[in-house]
């Protein structure tokens, strides 16, 4: 070895297949910790060893996170640099080009493409960071060098902001690291609607692309239909029904900024189909529709994380199984 990186070991119960078959992530529990281990700088780099000092690879470290470790290479002599971004980004640049013909999607993954904790979402020539991890803010301008070397950008928004961030114990945060915040949300072009993306004030990175395909699942039940999107955002799922010619579509949502955006996609997509927004908790407007006798013929229900931890898991599950039982209400029966 090359490289004069800590080691880190799995305790002798820890099943070191998992890592071997692909598993990315080593809990902080897994690991053999000492005094040396946990004053490890977070997002420096170190060789992950099973009990019987064998090598598992190189992985970016954070004592402060329930995920001591991720994964980024088997190479434990590689140097993570722009260069090693660069060529991350342009395999994911080639997947992405043969699935999407505009250039509006996520142009990384995170894990899926061997970039733990980092999300790119491009907006055209626009290109919003969400880096999740402290690896990535440690190392985040060689990847915004290799951003500009693939992508060509004329903006990047470095979006530090989240549950994800604050669970790694990174600060919270939005700037730009290229060009000039934008003044206006983006439009969106995706799934025969026209969506609009706040990047500098909304959530996340202005728009759910994770959620593409499930769009595109629900315009197809659409066509004639009456549908009902509860926990909205800017429309995902409603204005993928409209561009389907839906019979009617109402959206549900907390947020007034995120339906204005809803309200704005919904005449950039050009239809003439009813639309209609509720500024409401979820929970009480889908109980007043069910007390009124309101039904609709396609109803999507996309929550939060209501248990975005352990500890929270017994709330969270009653808090979806209620959001299951209030939607399952509005339902329309089919008759034959």
């Amino acid at each position: 070895m090359l490289n004069d990186h800590a080691v880190i070991r799995l305790k002798p119960k820890t099943n070191a297949q998992r890592v071997r078959h692909g598993f990315p992530w080593i809990y902080d529990n897994e690991l053999v910790t000492d005094r040396r281990t946990k004053a490890l700088r977070p997002g420096s780099l170190a060789i992950l060893h099973d009990h019987a000092q064998n090598i598992l690879g190189l992985f970016a470290v954070n004592p402060n996170s329930k995920i001591f470790a991720r994964k980024l290479s088997d190479d434990v002599d590689i140097v993570i640099d722009a260069d090693w971004f660069a060529q991350k980004i342009r395999l994911a640049l080639a997947l992405r080009e043969q699935l999407y013909s505009k250039p509006y999607y996520r142009l990384v993954h995170a894990e899926a493409d061997h970039l733990p904790g980092l999300i790119i979402d491009r907006f055209s020539d626009l290109l919003v960071i969400q880096p999740n991890a402290a690896w990535v803010d440690d190392l985040l301008p060689a990847l915004v060098d290799a951003l500009k070397v693939v992508m060509s950008p004329t903006s990047i928004v470095v979006n530090g902001a989240g549950r994800a961030r604050i669970l790694e114990g990174l600060d919270d945060s939005r700037r730009m690291a290229l060009g000039e915040m934008p003044t206006d949300a983006i439009a969106v072009p995706m799934n025969g609607a026209v969506y609009f993306a706040d990047v500098a004030e909304g959530q996340k990175t202005g728009i759910f692309y994770d959620q593409r395909p499930n769009h595109q699942f629900v315009k197809g039940l659409s066509a004639g239909k009456t549908v009902l999107d509860v926990f909205s955002h800017v429309g995902g799922f409603g204005l993928a029904a409209m561009a389907q010619g839906a019979a009617s579509v109402t959206c549900i949502d907390g947020s007034q900024p995120a339906l204005d955006l809803a309200i704005r996609g919904a005449a950039a997509t050009k239809s003439d189909v009813p639309f209609e927004t509720i500024k409401s908790d979820a929970f009480d407007a889908m109980v007043e529709m069910a007390a009124a006798g309101k039904i609709f013929e396609v109803v999507v229900c996309d929550p939060p994380a209501f248990a975005p931890q352990k500890a929270s898991r017994e709330v969270g599950l009653r808090a979806y199984e209620r959001v299951a039982r209030l939607a399952s209400a509005l339902v329309a029966q089919v008759v034959i």
